[in-house]
């Protein structure tokens, strides 16, 4: 669907058009007015001739011309007819802010007729249940809400919670929108199709999103391979989870890798930025929006303030969140001797002292002698502006900020400024430091967490793109070898393991004491002995298996007690030769989150206890898990830390990247492999799952 009409409409129709100051159609007539919209408007209401000074039909059909947004405020039960009617008109779409759809029970039926009108005519809709669009450069505010005219920018903000962005609409902090999208109930359209139409927008240079559904996995990556074409910068606030990882939850993967950390995988692929709360999501976006804020990746952070104590904040804060600080050179320690009162102590933080507050030249020279320093490629510099300043320390604080930017300006490094508590910001400064393209960010930990962001490389398109492939192509349904309710033994999993060219244990599924002893003779002592069953995902735990059998005696006693207290009744008996001891890893694949992807992690049964795993989202080739193999906290007992022996990390990518080619191969939910023990040379996967959607 073409979304370009409603991101920046021509001509607007409010459908239930009313002069109430209570209603939702009034405020949209009254914003159209302030915020100084220059197309027509047209009220639809079949009991009015004019409302608020505009001309009113009686139906949408009625409207004069196709036009580009049908604002919709009406009881539910009349929306459909009117989308229909919109999309038979030829009208670029609709914004619906009535309720009663499928956030209620009651209302889901009509949220479906809702949906197939609008996809009967390809007409775009945003909503039902939403505050509606503000395209500010449009001049068109289509806000449920009363809402102040706005300054255009180049942040865009999609959030599925109306109040989410009604707050940021609110908050003094001087950002300069694009646009500003409610998604509500995103019965046609979701939070991705915005993304994407945004991404293609002319002005926009960032978007924040609050999520509260994954949505479509595709369509996401596709809208985040735009974004990384055109250069956005994108910040991400999602928040709930949903019920998927818990039909996985018999496994481990389920536990250690749910469905959040998997979208937050997929987000970091694109080089996006995750928020933890709202705050943050608006202050990452106004970072990433400034492209000179992005530094050349070659050098590290430097922090300047005229505090000793916001210095040792600043360093602490630092260190928790793994920001580096580059170390200052002997010239530049000198440079800075000749500028700094004998009070200051040169160091990273730097503390130039309040002793010079106001000199605007000699902090001039004191930011560019840090920012020429060839270890430090990007400055945050501290700068908190009070409230309510008398005209004579207004001027004091405008010639700190001119000093700080004018050094900034004199320097190839990229430059922040921040104030130290969240609220010690002005929205005019505010704006004064990003026409200089520097963002001034609230607070100061949150400011650390946007410098990391703005050095987070870009994503990659064609990387995305292989992402959404393989989430499209996703088979949610497959028949053969599976029980009842989807998962497969091991014996079958196995099977499919070794046909993909996954090592396995030589083993063999036998009928009995007899069969059992003498296959367990021809493998060569010591032996396993395990019960295969699509019920039977966690063994140890059931008592459904005996290791390290080194006779026959051990061999027929295992075997008798195995098949006496059998916990599933459809169990088959797997004899095989137990392998040496080597480092236990699991390695899983699934396709149940926002886009399929691989697990990687400690393995055994301290999977869940120790929880170090990472995640790659699939398509992921050898190259690629071996990286976030050694990205592992444990990654030394891989690698021969502390005086082991290096262990054969190629062997066990290789062999998790064709779990994954398995997974998308046969249209599995889940395939895993826990444990996978990885010697010098090879690996071998003990044990596996396997669970068809």
């Amino acid at each position: 669907m073409d979304l370009s009409r409603l991101i920046r409409p021509r001509s607007v129709a409010v459908v239930g058009a009313s002069d109430r100051p209570d209603s939702y159609a009034g405020n949209v007539l009254r914003n159209l007015e302030r915020s100084g919209f220059e197309g027509p408007v047209w009220g639809v209401n079949p009991k009015r001739d004019r409302v608020l000074g505009r001309d009113c039909v009686t139906t949408v059909s009625e409207l004069p011309e196709a036009v580009d947004a049908v604002v919709v405020a009406i009881p539910a039960p009349a929306v459909p007819g009117v989308i229909a009617e919109a999309g038979e008109r030829g009208c670029g779409g609709a914004v619906v802010l009535s309720a009663g759809f499928g956030e209620i029970e009651a209302g889901r039926g009509l949220e479906a007729e809702l949906r197939d009108a609008a996809l009967a005519h390809e007409l775009p809709v945003c909503g039902p249940n939403g505050n509606g669009i503000i395209a500010v450069g449009a001049r068109a505010a289509m806000w449920g809400d009363s809402v102040a005219p706005l300054e255009p920018g180049g942040v865009a903000l999609v959030s599925q919670s109306g109040n989410v962005a009604v707050n940021a609409l609110g908050s003094l902090r001087g950002i300069g929108y694009h646009t500003v999208v409610s998604t509500g109930n995103q019965a046609v359209l979701d939070a991705s199709d915005w993304l994407g139409a945004l991404a293609v927008s002319d002005g926009v240079r960032s978007v924040a999103a609050f999520l509260e559904a994954d949505g479509d996995g595709a369509r996401l990556a596709e809208a985040l391979a735009r974004c990384c074409e055109r250069g956005i910068g994108v910040a991400v606030l999602k928040v709930g989870a949903s019920d998927a990882g818990a039909r996985a939850a018999s496994a481990h993967t389920g536990a250690v890798a749910g469905d959040q950390r998997i979208f937050r995988a997929l987000v970091e692929e694109a080089g996006a930025a995750c928020a933890s709360d709202p705050h943050e999501l608006l202050e990452l976006a106004r970072a990433l929006a400034e492209p000179a804020a992005r530094p050349s990746g070659e050098g590290a952070l430097a922090i300047l303030t005229c505090s000793g104590g916001d210095s040792g904040v600043a360093a602490d804060q630092a260190q928790r969140l793994g920001v580096e600080l580059g170390e200052l050179a002997p010239a530049t320690r000198e440079r800075l001797g000749e500028l700094l009162p004998a009070a200051a102590t040169i160091g990273n933080p730097l503390d130039y002292t309040a002793l010079i507050w106001g000199e605007e030249e000699r902090l001039r020279n004191i930011v560019a002698a840090v920012g020429d320093d060839p270890a430090i490629d990007q400055l945050l510099l501290l700068y908190d502006h009070p409230h309510g300043l008398s005209a004579e320390s207004a001027a004091t604080w405008a010639r700190v900020r001119a000093g700080l930017m004018a050094g900034a300006g004199d320097t190839a490094a990229a430059a922040l400024v921040a104030s130290t508590l969240p609220d010690l910001i002005d929205a005019d400064a505010n704006r004064e430091l990003a026409a200089q393209g520097v963002p001034a960010i609230a607070g100061l930990r949150t400011a650390l967490v946007c410098a990391q962001a703005v050095r987070r490389p870009r994503g990659d398109p064609a990387r995305l793109r292989a992402i959404e492939s393989a989430a499209a192509s996703v088979a949610r349904a497959a028949s053969g070898g599976a029980s009842p309710d989807g998962w497969l033994d091991e014996v079958e999993a196995k099977r499919l393991l070794t046909e993909g060219g996954v090592a396995v244990p030589r083993g063999a599924v036998v009928s009995g004491e007899d069969e059992c002893v003498r296959v367990a003779r021809e493998l060569d002592w010591p032996v396993a002995l395990k019960l295969s069953s699509p019920r039977l995902q966690h063994k140890s735990e059931s008592g459904a298996l005996a290791l390290g059998l080194a006779s026959e005696a051990d061999v027929r006693s295992a075997h008798r007690r195995l098949a006496d207290s059998a916990p599933a009744p459809d169990a088959r008996m797997l004899v095989e030769r137990m392998v040496e001891p080597g480092v236990e890893l699991l390695v899983s694949a699934r396709s149940d989150a926002v886009v399929p992807a691989l697990v990687v992690g400690l393995g055994g049964i301290w999977t869940e206890a120790l929880n170090d795993v990472t995640i790659v989202p699939l398509p992921a080739d050898a190259a690629r898990v071996e990286a976030a193999l050694r990205s592992l906290r444990g990654a030394p007992l891989l690698t021969g830390g502390r005086g082991g022996q290096p262990l054969d990390l190629g062997a066990v990518a290789a062999a998790a990247a064709r779990v994954g080619e398995l997974l998308l191969e046969h249209g599995l939910e889940l395939l895993e492999l826990n444990p996978v023990v990885v010697h010098r040379e090879g690996c071998v996967a003990l044990d596996a799952v396997a669970h068809r959607g």
